[in-house]
């Protein structure tokens, strides 16, 4: 009896320590997080991806004009920004917000940007729509093939604006997904961030004052845009980005009617608790040199790459890609290629590799001359093949 007394208790005492320790490695990295409103809501680290909070992430909700993410994105890859061209009149004759297009007004796609992702111009989407693909059907179909390139799988595009249909959805870590890829775009990251902008268009274009909907540029700190989004059916939708001590967090909410507190409370409570890390860079890279004083130089990272996590530390393989050589003078600062992050077969970030100092070109004899020349001309076209 003692003895099955006393096996019981170990077993007792087993699974008291299992416990305790479950608890205790899980007290070690949660967040003690304020309620949230939403009908779904994800907190996701822009660079890592890594997520931190979530609420029904991956249901299938209506979106709203968080929708001009992906119309912005797509109209900021085409390129040509800033040509002038007439609007097609149809395109801009819809319902709802507006940035103020009449007929035959003249734009350019930034001014579109703009007129999408501050005052949420639904007839500037559609504008871009058309211009970019020729009809609105045309345009979901780009809409839908970039969200399949960026792993949002249960994403579902119809209209460039965000306006309601039963077949248009997307989720909160899609919509998030999404977002981290546009702020890697420099003139993305630059238009969700203005409160205000001077934008010009017309017939003939002329400058006129454009207003941000998105409150929390003003309201709370760091934030860095991204997009507003209502309608009856999907409620206030909002997608936020967080930039402080060098950490950038997205915050996504799907039908919230406290969205602006929402995301200030999530903001509030996750950044003190995360550990800034910085992404450990290769040491040595190098680049081989022709005609040089020195058969390789070395190649430097432009810039440094900071994430905030709740561990330790991200793994974050990087990839090297470098041009095959550089031909001799290379003067310092010289582009020789960049590094690349991939998660999933998406990449998260790239860092341009430039020389770390010059190498002079290395002086011939004059038996030598002859030779040369006709090895400058040589070189010139090969500089045109591999540039």
């Amino acid at each position: 009896m003692c003895k099955r007394l006393f096996g019981l208790l170990l077993s007792i005492l087993s699974i008291i320590s299992m416990v305790c320790g479950s608890v205790w490695q899980c007290s070690a990295t949660a967040v003690e997080l304020p309620a949230v409103s939403a009908k779904a809501c994800i907190v996701m680290e822009a660079t890592t991806r890594e997520v931190f909070f979530s609420q029904n992430a991956d249901e299938h909700l209506p979106m709203a004009s968080t929708t001009k993410i992906m119309t912005t994105l797509l109209c900021l890859e085409s390129g040509d920004l800033d040509t002038p061209f007439p609007v097609d009149n149809n395109a801009i004759q819809v319902e709802g917000s507006s940035m103020g297009l009449v007929k035959d007004d003249i734009v350019t796609k930034r001014a579109l940007c703009y007129g999408m992702l501050l005052p949420s111009g639904n007839d500037a989407a559609g504008a871009t729509a058309v211009k970019l693909a020729g009809s609105l059907s045309a345009f979901a179909d780009l809409m839908n093939e970039r969200a399949a390139q960026l792993g949002m799988q249960n994403t579902h595009f119809v209209t460039p604006s965000g306006l309601h249909d039963e077949q248009h959805y997307s989720t909160a870590y899609d919509m998030a997904i999404l977002t981290a890829t546009a702020l890697q775009n420099p003139d993305f990251r630059e238009i969700c961030g203005q409160a205000t902008a001077k934008v010009t268009f017309g017939n003939p274009p002329y400058d006129r004052w454009l207003k941000n909907s998105n409150k929390l540029l003003t309201q709370c700190e760091g934030v860095i845009g991204v997009k507003t989004g209502f309608t009856d059916e999907a409620g206030r939708c909002l997608v936020s980005a967080c930039q402080r001590d060098d950490m950038t967090l997205i915050c996504v909410t799907l039908n919230d009617p406290n969205d602006w507190q929402t995301h200030t409370q999530l903001y509030d409570t996750l950044f003190p608790r995360l550990h800034k890390q910085t992404v450990a860079l290769p040491e040595t890279i190098s680049i081989p040199v022709v005609g040089g004083t020195a058969d390789t130089v070395s190649l430097q990272a432009t810039d440094s790459i900071t994430y905030g996590t709740l561990q330790e530390a991200v793994n974050l393989p990087l990839t090297v890609h470098t041009k095959p050589f550089l031909f001799a003078p290379v003067p310092a600062n010289q582009y020789g290629g960049f590094l690349v992050a991939e998660q999933d077969g998406q990449i998260l970030f790239q860092l341009p590799l430039t020389t770390q100092t010059a190498v002079p070109e290395q002086p011939a004899t004059p038996e030598e001359q002859p030779q040369k020349s006709i090895w400058q001309r040589l070189q010139r076209w090969l500089q045109v093949q591999f540039s």
